[in-house]
């Protein structure tokens, strides 16, 4: 939050009701994943993991990694990133450190810290809370490739064809 203060200013963004949509669909993926042992779920609150140190030991490794990696990224985009869907004034396309192999690479780090939160928590409920998650990311993040197309065009696409979305690219353009 600190360092946001640090950002440009928003030259165009996304409208109120897309922004509070995503944060309701957030808030239901956190109750999903850190309620996960209320009796209520019913199939959704039983465990797929069992409950031992080492598989406790493995989720807050991977939540620390992955915690880690969006940190990264978050410090390279440095005053271009947004908590919404908006270009900056003077906006530029980052192509380096974690950005040049991925190209949502804060979501990736998330996304794999609450799959180590998941794994920690170890039920089901918690897995579909983590699907929430991903499947808001997707669709946040296709919406800001949209604005980043229009923006950025050719460049943007060479981009997109060179890097993976959440994921690094194995095959494709070099």
């Amino acid at each position: 939050m600190i360092s946001s203060l640090w950002t440009e200013r928003n030259q165009n963004r996304e409208g109120v009701a897309g922004a509070a949509t995503r944060i309701l669909i957030y808030a239901a993926a956190y109750v999903l994943i850190f309620r996960a042992d209320d009796p209520r779920w019913g199939a959704l609150g039983q465990r797929f993991l069992p409950h031992v140190p080492w598989v406790q030991w493995l989720g807050a490794v991977l939540t620390g990694a992955g915690v880690a990696f969006a940190i990264w990224a978050r410090i390279h985009i440095g005053r271009y990133w947004s908590s919404t869907v908006a270009l900056k004034e003077s906006h530029k396309l980052v192509r380096s450190g974690p950005y040049a192999r991925i190209r949502h690479p804060i979501y990736t780090g998330i996304l794999a810290a609450m799959a180590g939160t998941s794994i920690a928590v170890g039920r089901y409920a918690a897995l579909l809370g983590l699907a929430v998650i991903a499947l808001a990311f997707a669709r946040k993040a296709r919406k800001e490739e949209a604005l980043l197309a229009g923006e950025f065009g050719p460049g943007f696409d060479q981009h997109r064809r060179r890097t993976g979305f959440f994921l690094p690219r194995i095959f494709g353009e070099p």
